[in-house]
């Protein structure tokens, strides 16, 4: 938002591999652009002020770092900067890197304690979005520093997002900016910053530079992102108008994966016969990595760089390794891996790659080249259009580029760029726009982006970046596995900043009292949409947003009218209203619920018997159910089966989520017989499993857990028990950390073999239902590590003896798995813990113990990030002993290569099969 007050404007790219911050004096009439020099550690004891920030963080052992540096400390002795980089690249684990590329990762909680990634439990671990926020604190602290009378807080503060970014790790950046003390903050995508600085460089000779050029390349390769702009040129009287016409969707893929393709070579010379480096090896290594390339890339390159693995501990010296990486060796991986000359036809392989480590999804495809191929195919008809009258109306290879990111500092990686695009354009090179200061182009451009909105100079014109759309008829799968469904277009690409574009035609009916959930799409393809078009889904071009949420204060089952107003915000995100149709200056704000998983389920029209099921359930479980036959409550599982003319397996899941409803609602009627309670939680807990996937199931699991504290009314009743477990486990995917923890902490004493053997616990088990209270535990992926190992070791000191049930070895590989089914990838046991396990699960005879193999393929199961893989001669070991013991190709194939489930499988690890049309998508 414009500040008139402040006194700076001010620009804040925050990178992934670097924080940079410029800034302008408003009251300097030639607005001239200064670079902030930011202070920071640059060595234990040693400050200075840098133009780059490090966005890195290094956590020291206790007592490493004195707080002599005052407020460059952070708490707990973090160190921010070149001395973090400086301390990681010679230790291990404690250095917390690429924060901005785990924002934007949809597989981990962005508020969880969980970098850096993989290290040991002893080290102080952070948060994706603290670390983002960390920066920028130390930025805001250095900027007090020198500017007391001016804080940041009161700026006029740019920070740049990559263009690719979406509504939610949009959402996530301004949280961050929130956290460090900075409201108010407007966001700027990347690729048109850089374009502002060379507008802002090239003032008064616009016209002539871009002579002749129609459709201008923003390649921007930074350290974890590929970003890609389009941005069509129309030259006009006096300055030619710029519009970007095209966005690259999010492209995990840059200078990073470079030094990792680097660092698995040097790996692969340091370690010992097949075993891998830890990931804190590697992540030192990494580090090592990055310096040498730089160095090998650059023009007075030496002839190779040496690189050093420190050893740890006692064995700091007789633990080191050393290798050595050549020029020749680097410029083949980053020119012939990342940018090969490949054709314009030639698009990027959807399989997946190798290069995927520290829990981040990196681009399956490393050829950028490919990349740009494919984007430049998704905007072919915009593109089409810019050039026409050129005489290339044919092409869609843009005939002016510019380039950003420490990628471009090479010469080589430059020139490889310009060969391939006249490749693909007959052998004409397109215009090169100078960036004489690729690390520095993003801040200086977020600056001339706030002066040209002060002062309504040339402003790059576009609006939103992609079209967004309202899901009608739900995702569903085709035969070819892709999906496909139907929706409504609340907002064109192209809308303008502050537009309110309202959904006139539609109306709403949300209910209060209760939170109502929109499923929302978007696509930044070709496409000339209206607001209200009718659009085909599919899931090559169209990609799944987090969920919107209202909530509607007031009584339950009232209902308000309502249409969706839809605008582009000033600070570079998408809002969404509810408004009143009685009256349209009520109006309620949707807000985006930031979730690990993209979920969607098969949209399946209610069956017209629906009435009639209700009023059965609420015959057994209403006001009135006291005066119903007895034998109703006995009878109504399989009178609701022959309402509805179909089996309980066949019900869809709208139907059961309908049902649900009735059940809920029915819930104080629940206790009425042990008949009653033990229906009533067999048919709520199958209605709802997996107590998550499909909207408002949040709200859903919400409302069933209050009964949690309530507890069984029929407490000498061993079915009922059953049924009790049986419920919670069907729904622990939607159940909280906190809520996970109290029903472990109420079954462990059965559980744990020393306490069972008490007494009073044990005249307890008889009739309690040990076997569903084992499969319970283990279907609670959201405990803590250690009681995820105390829990596991219980079962396997149990399993020593005969007559433990089969079901624990399961329990073991769901508690140990490498993937989970509903939990965070940075809540899975230590990958040491899961091979002492299996050294257990290996001495099993797995043709008769079938479980205790099944156990052994999900703690071996390959996903390809070493925090979390076991050793592969270990793993080898387990699809041997799979192959010997017959068991299914699908177990083998999960050790031996990173999958998906397939339907079977998934019902193996959840316990049970899915609702039929429920799909989870990771």
């Amino acid at each position: 938002m414009k500040n008139n007050a402040a006194t700076y404007l001010v620009g804040i790219d925050l990178g992934t591999t670097h924080t940079v911050v410029a800034y302008s004096d408003v009251n300097d009439p030639a607005k001239a652009i200064h670079l902030f020099e930011i202070l920071q550690l640059i060595a234990p004891g040693e400050v200075d002020a840098k133009p780059l920030l490090p966005s890195v963080r290094y956590h020291p052992a206790p007592g490493e770092i004195t707080d002599e540096a005052g407020f460059l400390i952070q708490e707990n002795g973090v160190v921010l900067g070149e001395a973090a980089r400086l301390l990681g690249s010679k230790s291990q684990g404690r250095l917390v890197t690429s924060a901005k590329s785990w924002l934007s990762h949809t597989a981990v909680d962005h508020g969880a304690a969980i970098l850096p990634w993989g290290s040991d439990e002893s080290i102080f671990k952070v948060s994706p979005l603290e670390a983002s926020a960390s920066y920028l604190r130390h930025v805001c602290a250095v900027w007090e520093h020198r500017f007391p009378s001016a804080p940041l807080a009161r700026q006029e503060v740019v920070v740049t997002v990559p263009a690719s970014f979406d509504e939610s790790a949009r959402s996530l950046t301004l949280e961050a900016a929130k956290n460090a003390g900075l409201s108010g903050v407007r966001l700027l995508e990347e690729p048109q910053a850089v374009c502002y600085d060379w507008l802002r460089r090239h003032a008064g000779s616009i016209k002539s530079s871009l002579a002749g050029s129609r459709l201008l390349l923003v390649c921007d390769v930074g350290g974890g992102t590929t970003d890609l702009t389009l941005i069509k040129i129309e030259q006009g009287a006096e300055e030619p108008k710029l519009t970007r016409i095209g966005v690259g969707d999010h492209l995990m893929l840059g200078g990073d994966n470079i030094d990792l393709a680097l660092a698995h070579l040097a790996e692969s010379r340091l370690r010992a016969g097949d075993k891998k480096l830890s990931t804190a090896d590697l992540s030192q290594l990494l580090e090592q990595c990055r310096i040498a390339k730089e160095q090998l890339l650059a023009d007075d390159a030496p002839e190779q760089v040496a690189v050093t693995l420190l050893g740890g501990g006692s064995r700091l010296i007789g633990g080191t390794k050393s290798t050595s990486l050549s020029r020749e060796e680097v410029k083949q991986i980053a020119l012939d891996g990342f940018l090969p000359m490949s054709g314009l036809q030639d698009l990027p392989d959807r399989k997946r790659s190798g290069v995927v480590e520290f829990g981040l999804p990196y681009a399956a495809e490393p050829a950028i080249s490919k990349h740009i191929a494919a984007f430049l195919q998704l905007h072919a008809q915009a593109a089409q259009t810019a050039l026409s009258g050129t005489g290339t109306e044919h092409q869609i290879v843009p005939d002016a580029l510019l380039l950003n990111g420490g990628v471009f500092r090479s010469p080589a990686m430059v020139q490889r760029l310009i060969f391939l695009l006249a490749s693909w354009r007959g052998g004409q090179p397109p215009l090169l726009l100078d960036n004489s200061h690729p690390e520095l182009a993003v801040a200086y451009g977020a600056v001339s982006y706030a002066v040209a909105r002060r002062d309504k100079k040339l402003k790059i014109g576009g609006g939103a970046a992609r079209s967004y759309f309202l899901l009608v008829d739900a995702m569903v799968k085709s035969g070819d596995g892709k999906q496909a469904g139907r929706g409504v277009c609340i907002l064109p690409k192209g809308s303008e900043e502050g537009h309110e574009i309202l959904l006139s035609d539609r109306q709403f009916a949300l209910r209060v009292g209760q939170p109502v959930r929109f499923h929302l799409l978007s696509s930044s393809g070709d496409g000339a949409y209206q607001p209200g078009d009718i659009v085909e889904f599919d899931n090559e071009r169209f990609h799944s947003l987090p969920p919107l949420v209202v909530a509607f204060e007031g009584q339950q089952k009232v209902e308000v009218a309502v249409q969706l107003l839809a605008t582009y915000t000033e600070v570079g995100t998408l809002q969404l209203q509810c408004v009143a149709v009685a009256d349209s200056t009520q109006r309620w704000d949707v807000e985006f619920q930031i979730r690990k998983k993209a979920q969607t389920a098969i949209n399946a029209e209610l069956p017209g018997q629906l009435p009639q099921a209700l009023e059965k359930i609420q015959a057994v479980f209403g006001a009135k159910s006291k005066q119903v036959d007895p034998q109703a409550v006995k009878t109504l599982r399989a009178d609701l089966e022959r309402t509805l003319a179909a089996p309980r397996g066949d019900w869809q899941t709208p139907l059961l989520r309908e049902l649900f409803a009735a059940l809920l609602e029915g819930s104080k009627y629940r206790r009425r017989s042990e008949q009653h309670e033990r229906l009533w939680l067999s048919l709520a807990g199958f209605c709802l499993r997996p107590g998550f996937g499909y909207p408002l199931d949040d709200w859903r699991v919400e409302q069933l857990w209050k009964l949690y504290a309530e507890g069984l009314q029929f407490v000498n009743e061993k079915q009922n028990w059953a049924e009790w477990w049986t419920l919670w486990r069907r729904v622990a995917g939607g159940l909280s950390a906190d809520a996970q923890q109290r029903i472990f902490n109420d079954i462990a004493k059965y559980i744990n073999p020393a306490a069972a053997r008490q007494p009073g616990v044990a005249k307890q088990l008889a009739t309690r239902g040990y076997e569903d209270m084992v499969r319970l535990a283990a279907a609670l992926e959201r405990l803590t590590i250690t009681d995820k190992i105390q829990l596991g070791e219980w079962l396997l000191k149990r399993l020593e003896k005969a007559g433990e049930p089969e079901q624990s070895w399961w329990a073991v590989g769901r508690i140990g798995g490498r993937i989970l089914f509903h939990g965070n990838n940075h809540q899975v046991i230590p990958p040491t813990m899961a091979e002492i396990w299996l050294q257990q699960l290996l001495k099993a005879d797995w043709k008769k113990q079938t479980q205790a193999g099944f156990a052994a393929t999900l703690l071996a199961r390959r996903c390809d990030d070493r925090a979390r893989d076991i050793d592969d001669s270990l793993r080898e070991q387990v699809i041997d002993k799979l192959k010997q013991a017959k068991s299914p190709a699908s177990w083998i194939d999960m050790a031996a290569e990173f999958k998906q489930l397939d339907e079977q499988q998934e019902k193996q690890v959840f316990g049970e099969a899915l609702p039929p049309g429920l799909k989870l998508i990771v």
